[in-house]
C-alpha cells in the first residue's frame, strides 16, 4: 500500500505540470482526461497559492490535493493505485469545509466538463455528409456499407463527445467500496449549494449524477426488508432518526410502530449495508383511518386477521442527496404485492397524508371571508373550518404548477397512481399538523387495478384522479362562480 502511494504521488506531481491543451477528433473518455491541462482554483496554481495569510494558505493547498487525487481518480488506470487515489479523494473531500467543497465541485463541473469545441465539429462533419439518395436503389450489400459507415463512425464519436468528463470519476466511485454513499453525500452537498446559488454549471453536473444515481438505484439493484424490533440497534436508530412524517418519541413508540398490527418495510442496497435508503410504515386496520392519532395512539390494535386495509401513514428518505429520485414509487408497489401475497383479506391500500403546503398557500392566497349558507347538511363544521375544508379541495385538486399537483406529498401520490380518497378534518392535532395544514389530512387509495390508468393520466394530461365524495365539496363554489359571471 505505501508503494502504491508513493506511486500515486510521483503520478499527481507529474499531472501538476502545465500541459499544452491539444483537440482530438475522436478519443477515448481516459485519453481526454490524460490530455487535459490540471485546471486551476482560485488563489492556486501549480501547486503553488498565490496568498500571503497562512490558514488561508492551508485551505487552498487541502483543496488541491483533494484536487490531485480527483483527477488521478480519473486518469489512473492500475487497479491498486486506482483504489488509493479513490480513497483519498474521498477521505480529504470529507475533511474539505462547506466553502472549500463548493470550489471543487465548480472546478469538477467547469473543467471535466465535455469539450463542446469536439461536438461542434463533429455536428459540422455530420451535417456535411450526403445521405444517399432513397429513390435510387443500391447495386449491393458492400455499396450500403460504405454509404453509411462515415455516419456510423462520427454518430459513435458523438455519443463519446457528449460524456463529460466526469462520468468516469461517478463510474469509478460507483464501483469503489463506500464509493455510493460518497456520490449520495457529494450530490447532497451540490443540491444545498445550488439552493444558495443557482449556478448552471452545477445544476448541469447535478442532473447527469442525478441520472447515474437512477440506474444504479434501479428496483433490481434493491432488497426489500422487513423491518422489526429485533434489527441492529444501528438499523432502529436510523429509523427514529430519519421518520419525517411524525417523529417517534420513545423505545415504546418505536416498539408499537414495528409491533403487531404494524409493519414497517425499506428498501436496502448492497453498497450501504445495514441502512435503508428510504422506509414505510404501515397501520393493519378494519378501515381506512380518518386521524393520525387512532394510528399511533389509541390501543390496542386489532388482530391482524380481521385487518383488510393496508394504511400507508408514513414515507421517509434517509439519503437528502437521492432527492428527486423516486425510490418510493417502487417501494409502495412493492409493499402492496408483499401484503396481497402474505395476507388476502387486505383488500384496501391507502395513505393517511398530511398537506404540509396547504396553510402558507391558504393565508397567501385567501381573504377573509363569511359563509352565509352551509353546504354540510349536518352542519358538523363551523362555517370557518367549513370554509378550510373547501379551499383543501381546492388546492389539492386545481392549484397546479407546471400541469401537475401543487402539493408535494399529493404529487407523489398521484404519479404513483393514487387518487384522492377523502378528506379528514382535524385529523392531525400535533403543532406541526395544526402548523401546515390546519390539521387536515388527505386519504389518496390506490386501488390495484386502476394504479397504471390513473399514473398515465396524471403524468399524460395532469388529471387528478379523485372519489365522488371529494369532488361534490367543490360543486357549491363552482355554481356560486358561475353566478358571478352571469352577474
Amino acid at each position: 500500500m505505501n508503494n502504491n502511494r508513493k506511486a500515486l504521488s510521483i503520478f499527481m506531481r507529474a499531472r501538476m505540470r502545465p500541459l499544452s491543451p491539444t483537440t482530438f477528433v475522436c478519443v477515448n473518455e481516459q485519453n481526454r482526461i490524460n490530455q487535459m491541462q490540471f485546471p486551476p482554483i482560485d488563489g492556486v496554481r501549480n501547486g503553488k497559492v498565490s496568498t500571503s495569510q497562512d490558514a488561508s494558505a492551508t485551505l487552498h493547498t487541502d483543496v488541491v490535493r483533494v484536487q490531485q487525487s480527483m483527477h488521478a481518480a480519473m486518469s489512473m488506470n492500475k487497479t491498486e493505485i486506482l483504489d488509493v487515489a479513490l480513497d483519498d479523494f474521498s477521505e480529504g473531500y470529507y475533511g474539505l469545509p462547506n466553502e472549500n467543497r463548493r470550489a471543487l465541485l465548480l472546478t469538477l463541473a467547469r473543467e471535466y466538463d465535455l469539450n463542446r469545441k469536439q461536438v461542434r465539429d463533429l455536428m459540422k462533419q455530420y451535417l456535411g455528409l450526403e445521405l444517399p439518395s432513397s429513390d435510387k436503389p443500391l447495386e449491393n450489400a458492400h455499396e450500403g456499407e460504405g454509404s453509411f459507415s462515415a455516419f456510423y463512425r462520427i454518430e459513435r464519436n458523438l455519443r463519446e463527445s457528449l460524456k463529460p468528463m466526469y462520468e468516469v470519476l461517478f463510474e469509478r466511485l460507483n464501483t469503489h467500496p463506500g464509493g455510493l454513499r460518497f456520490l449520495s453525500i457529494m450530490r447532497a452537498d451540490i443540491l444545498s449549494f445550488l439552493a444558495e446559488e443557482n449556478t448552471a454549471v452545477l445544476r448541469a453536473l447535478d442532473s447527469y449524477l442525478k441520472e447515474k444515481l437512477i440506474t444504479w438505484l434501479s428496483p433490481a439493484n434493491l432488497q426489500l426488508h422487513h423491518i422489526t424490533w429485533d434489527d441492529s440497534a444501528s438499523l432502529l436508530e436510523k429509523i427514529v432518526a430519519h421518520e419525517a412524517v411524525h417523529p417517534i418519541s420513545n423505545l415504546l413508540d418505536l416498539k408499537r410502530r414495528l409491533g403487531m398490527g404494524r409493519r414497517c418495510f425499506g428498501y436496502l442496497h448492497p453498497a450501504i449495508p445495514g441502512e435503508p435508503l428510504i422506509f414505510i410504515e404501515v397501520a393493519l386496520m378494519k378501515h381506512v383511518a380518518q386521524t393520525i392519532q387512532e394510528v399511533l395512539w389509541d390501543d390496542p390494535p386489532i388482530p391482524e386477521c380481521e385487518a383488510t386495509c393496508a394504511l400507508f401513514y408514513s414515507i421517509s428518505s434517509t439519503q437528502p442527496g437521492l432527492s428527486g429520485i423516486n425510490l418510493g414509487k417502487f417501494l409502495i408497489k412493492r409493499v402492496i404485492d408483499v401484503v396481497r401475497r402474505d395476507m388476502p383479506t387486505i383488500s384496501t391500500f391507502a395513505t393517511l397524508s398530511p398537506i404540509p403546503g396547504y396553510m402558507q398557500w391558504l393565508l397567501s392566497k385567501l381573504a377573509p371571508t363569511e359563509i352565509s349558507d352551509s353546504t354540510f347538511s349536518e352542519n358538523l363544521l363551523t362555517p370557518e373550518e367549513e370554509s378550510a375544508l373547501l379551499e383543501a379541495t381546492e388546492y389539492l385538486l386545481q392549484e397546479k404548477k407546471r400541469g401537475k399537483a401543487l402539493d408535494s406529498v399529493g404529487n407523489f401520490h398521484l404519479q404513483n397512481g393514487a387518487m384522492v380518497g377523502r378528506i379528514n378534518w382535524m385529523a392531525d392535532l400535533s403543532e406541526k399538523g395544526i402548523k401546515q395544514s390546519a390539521g387536515i389530512m388527505v386519504n389518496y387509495i390506490y386501488e390495484v387495478e386502476h394504479i397504471e390508468e390513473n399514473a398515465q393520466s396524471y403524468f399524460g394530461d395532469g388529471e387528478i384522479g379523485a372519489s365522488d365524495e371529494v369532488r361534490s365539496y367543490l360543486e357549491p363554489r363552482q355554481e356560486d362562480h358561475q353566478e358571478e359571471i352571469k352577474d
